[in-house]
């Protein structure tokens, strides 16, 4: 971590200072960064109080450039007395954060303009600035704690801030008031490696928290979470022995990951004075982010934390995280916004507010600004974004789901689990099932009947939201087949493993049919409204036709009736005129009959309900007359373009299974009279 201070707390720098640093596992320097120079001042610094700049978390370096940037752009004179501020964190170990004897985790090494860079720690990339001053930490930095000088006072002062008329801080230790909401964990000071030696000053307390103000600490954001522990060590030393704060100013600090790490000593439950918006501390707490959060959102899980900490501290006063309080001024200053704030007025603030609306600065950064509105929601409840997503074990249909009785009901929100108590299944508005705050899901089973069915999600402060209730329908009566599946011989090219049929069935439900299924001797889904498929069937084989009719319940039921497709060859015809037998392989059983004789004719007799005559065609191919039962129903000319064998060409079925005869008669069509013919095909 690596800052600036300079000689008097109360002067301002005329620039901006920059900063860069040399990676030590890269081995490169790092791009100017421009460190934050709107601190909150102290209203009475000590003699020994120095002004300085926000620290900025590099990681691990061996080597930093300081320069100060006019407003003109030049790079003028450095200010009279400025350091340059590195702050090793060190590494503390689970035996040491439970010894009172354990080393200090972290100070303040302090160097200034004079000092000389070593040669690993010279840019590559161009010559060291004349009006910058280069820094490398020595041998020994990391074991034993610098001498006091003007930024690290042997006694630290007070950070005391302006009193306002209606405050004032205490050294009465208070007694910790109860909390409407749950203590969200939070990593003591002894967890994070506090060196509890460098800040022997005693805690304030306020006489209660009316508002919490949300800050970032600046910095990089690309810190692993395995060093935050570092990063608030690092922001403590720099705190005490570079700006002289009698301890780290925030009262909370959180990471990226949501952790939360105990601040300003005196008690995480009680109302510790804290020092981190000027004017404003001695009626509020102050959370900070680590990380910079200008153009960058702070994650769910810090913003998560920092609801589930201002709810609490909040809650113990018995304020609304979501509504607005009065705050009285200790101080005469304006804010980012340039309102001006006179000593001694009240003015209004929201509970949860920016460090930005109360100090000129742009902390907590302009995206995580943009965030507290969330922040607030998440933090007062109810929950947000309730909905239920999907049901198990239930079909919608329209705007009504159906179920045989048992369902899961499903939902997501977006207020973050932590802060949710439970989740409430309620049916007809009653109760049915309770799970944790984590949970996305809950099991019921319903009576016979239609139901409301809805999600309550009951916030840590108790208030509640509820879902829109969906509609569902509880039912058992399975669909029915009004047609019963059957088949039917349709026109098409015929062979001995595959007669072209057409499958008929109607199903229907008393509530929602959603589909009909083949189960057999192919697998195939069909919609409610579909009727009827074309398939085929094995000749001479009685084959099921498994059909399964589903309602959006789930109930079902199945109908398996069975047909054999017979071929009748043309040999087994009756025969009255001239026909003679042709052979090939393109016919039907590799024989056919043929004839060009007016009257000519075939009869086949046969029982069953559906029938197909089976022809070859060619472009010089005439015509019959069928007969059905001594009935004249049709005349069909076999004439085609293209030359085609095998050919169901006329089909006829019926309701029932019955003893029928069919008869083909050559009508002798003049210039083509020939028909060919490859026998009847019927199904039994």
């Amino acid at each position: 971590m690596v800052g600036v201070s300079w000689t008097g707390a109360a002067k301002r720098l005329d620039g901006t200072v920059q900063v860069r640093t040399h990676g030590l596992d890269s081995g490169e320097w790092s791009s100017w960064q421009d460190l934050e120079l709107n601190i909150d001042p102290l209203e009475k610094p000590g003699p020994h109080v120095r002004g300085a700049s926000e620290p900025l978390w590099v990681g691990s370096s061996d080597g930093v450039q300081v320069q100060v940037v006019h407003k003109n752009g030049t790079t003028g004179s450095l200010p009279k007395g400025l350091e340059v501020n590195l702050v090793d964190p060190g590494v503390v170990t689970a035996a040491e954060t439970k010894s009172a004897a354990a080393e200090p985790a972290a100070f303040v090494a302090e160097t200034s303009p004079g000092a000389t860079p070593t040669d690993s720690t010279a840019p590559t990339d161009s010559a060291t600035p004349a009006d910058g001053t280069t820094v490398a930490p020595t041998d020994g930095q990391t074991t034993t704690p610098p001498a006091p000088t003007d930024s690290t006072p042997a006694v630290t002062p007070s950070d005391s801030v302006p009193a306002s008329p209606s405050a004032s801080a205490s050294p009465t230790v208070p007694a910790a008031r109860p909390s409407t909401v749950p203590e969200p964990p939070i990593v003591a000071r002894a967890g994070w490696g506090a060196d509890e030696s460098i800040s022997p000053e005693a805690p304030e307390y306020n006489p209660d928290v009316k508002a919490v103000f949300v800050h970032h600490t600046d910095g990089a954001n690309d810190y692993s979470c395995t060093e935050s522990a570092s990063i608030v060590r690092g922001i403590y030393a720099y705190h005490v022995q570079v700006e002289g704060w009698k301890d780290i100013g925030y009262n909370f600090l959180v990471d990226k990951c949501g952790t939360v790490f105990e601040g300003r000593k005196g008690g995480v439950d009680l109302p510790v004075l804290g020092a981190h918006t000027y004017g404003w501390n001695r009626e509020s707490t102050g959370i900070a982010v680590l990380g910079d959060y200008t153009t960058t959102s702070a994650s769910n899980a810090a913003l998560a934390s920092i609801a589930r900490v201002a709810a609490w501290k909040l809650g113990q006063y018995g304020a609304d995280p979501a509504g607005t309080t009065q705050l009285t001024a200790g101080a005469g200053q304006k804010n980012y916004f340039g309102t001006s704030f006179t000593t001694g007025t009240k003015y209004t603030f929201q509970r949860i507010s920016g460090h930005r609306d109360g100090y000129n600065t742009q902390c907590p950064g302009g995206s995580l600004y943009a965030q507290l509105p969330t922040i607030r929601a998440w933090a007062a409840g109810p929950v947000q974004g309730l909905k239920t997503t999907t049901v198990d074990g239930a079909g919608l249909s329209g705007s009504t789901y159906y179920t045989k009785g048992a369902i899961t009901v499903h939902w997501t929100a977006t207020t973050p689990s932590s802060l949710i108590k439970n989740f409430q299944l309620l049916v007809d508005g009653k109760v049915v099932a309770t799970t944790s705050g984590t949970a996305t899901s809950a099991a019921a089973t319903l009576a016979l009947g239609g139901h409301t069915v809805a999600v309550r999600a009951v916030h840590q402060s108790g208030k509640t939201a509820t879902s829109a209730a969906l509609s569902v329908m509880a039912e058992t009566t399975a669909p029915t087949f009004t047609t019963t599946p059957r088949l039917s011989l349709r026109s098409g090219t015929v062979n001995t493993t595959a007669v072209p049929v057409t499958l008929g069935w109607k199903a229907t439900d008393d509530k929602a049919l959603r589909y009909v299924k083949l189960l057999s001797p192919t697998a195939a889904t069909y919609g409610a409204t579909t009727t009827s498929a074309g398939s085929t069937a094995k000749s001479g084989t009685a084959t099921t036709w498994s059909m399964r009719a589903y309602d959006y319940a789930g109930n079902s039921r199945t109908s398996s009736p069975a047909f054999t497709p017979v071929i009748l060859q043309e040999s087994s015809a009756t025969k009255s005129g001239s026909w003679s037998t042709r052979s090939s392989s393109s016919y039907l059983g590799g024989k056919s009959y043929s004839s060009a004789s007016k009257g000519a004719s075939l009869t086949w007799t046969f029982t069953g309900r559906s029938a197909a005559w089976v022809v070859s065609r060619a472009s010089t191919s005439g015509q019959v007359y069928v007969y059905v039962d001594g009935t004249k129903v049709s005349t069909v000319d076999l004439k085609s373009a293209a030359t085609l064998y095998r050919q169901a060409i006329w089909t006829k079925s019926w309701s029932t299974s019955a003893k029928h005869t069919v008869k083909i008669v050559l009508v002798g069509t003049s210039g083509r009279p020939t028909v060919t013919t490859d026998g009847l095909v019927y199904l039994k």
